[in-house]
């Protein structure tokens, strides 16, 4: 998985990831009258507006970003029908040639964790057939339950190439509540990410990470620069640029002297970007295009031209 994202990222020049978190504030009224008018005020046309929402976005975003990061509980909270969208976004997305990091921060031990693995990344044996439930590349996890909550996830990883990206240093404030203490003299993020080092020994690709990525927050440069030292081969997820206050000068130390080593996420800065130029709402897709190419340039002016060698 990682060599696949690490090629994508290279051709779009651009290491950055698309969260796909949608609410329906964020939906444009067009979008929004017309699910309902066909499908009801009800679940089902909340989803159908959500999902036609998303295709858009994806049609605008697929040349010029490498991968879309769809957030689960923004699907679930509109049932069985927001599950099903959910599905369809990870679908059409992979059809225009995207990446997809399920952002799931799927937390189990054992047959459970398989569980979860086979839903998000793996394939499924049904009377004979094989179906793959969701389809998605990568999958966030949270690794706090240690080995046993990870090494269900890795088979699938190895076989099926796929990958996980694992909390490590949270973007959130009180992430220090935890993450922080010290054990042994070491920041638990610290001894989080030395586990992901550990647990990615077989999946190194190619151009030296492995699949087994952490995810670090942008809201703290410090750390983030301190980890990529520390963590040579771990890929970085990164999000809380944008919305959250991180900015291109926040993630320059995620990435290697290559321009490789991170994808940088944004959400709300893309999705709600024409709310924030203030053009019509028909031009959503557009705008998201515009902010995203933004983004890309304002990353680029810190790691320069990214490179696989």
């Amino acid at each position: 998985m990682i060599d696949r994202l690490i090629k994508q990222i290279v051709k779009t020049q651009n290491p950055t990831v698309a969260g796909l978190d949608p609410k329906l504030s964020f939906v444009p009224e067009f979008i929004k009258a017309e699910a309902f008018e066909k499908h009801g005020v009800n679940l089902k046309g909340a989803a159908k507006a959500l999902l036609t929402f998303n295709k858009g976005l994806i049609d605008a975003l697929c040349d010029i970003v490498p991968a879309i990061k769809p957030q689960c509980a923004y699907y679930e909270m509109y049932g069985y029908h927001g599950v099903k969208t959910l599905y369809k976004t990870i679908e059409y997305a992979k059809k225009r040639g995207m990446m997809v990091i399920t952002d799931g921060k799927r937390n189990d031990i054992g047959t459970t964790m398989e569980a979860y693995a086979t839903a998000h990344l793996g394939t499924l044996g049904i009377g004979g057939e094989t179906v793959e439930p969701f389809g998605g590349d990568a999958l966030t996890v949270n690794g706090y339950l240690g080995s046993d909550g990870i090494k269900p996830l890795l088979k699938i990883c190895k076989e099926q190439d796929k990958g996980i990206f694992v909390l490590v240093k949270t973007s959130n404030p009180s992430s220090g509540e935890l993450q922080d203490r010290l054990i042994d003299g070491k920041p638990v993020y610290q001894i989080m990410g030395e586990m992901c080092e550990a647990w990615g020994n077989d999946l190194i690709g190619q151009y030296g990470y492995n699949s087994v990525g952490a995810v670090v927050g942008a809201t703290y440069p410090k750390q983030l620069e301190e980890l990529r030292g520390k963590l040579p081969h771990t890929f970085f997820l990164v999000p809380g640029y944008g919305a959250q206050g991180g900015g291109a000068a926040d993630v320059a130390g995620a990435f290697d002297n290559r321009g490789l080593g991170a994808i940088v996420n944004s959400s709300r800065g893309i999705m709600c970007a024409y709310q924030k130029e203030d053009c019509p709402e028909t031009d959503y897709a557009n705008a998201a295009r515009r902010e995203a190419l933004r983004m890309k340039e304002d990353i680029l002016s810190q790691t320069g031209t990214i490179r696989l060698v």
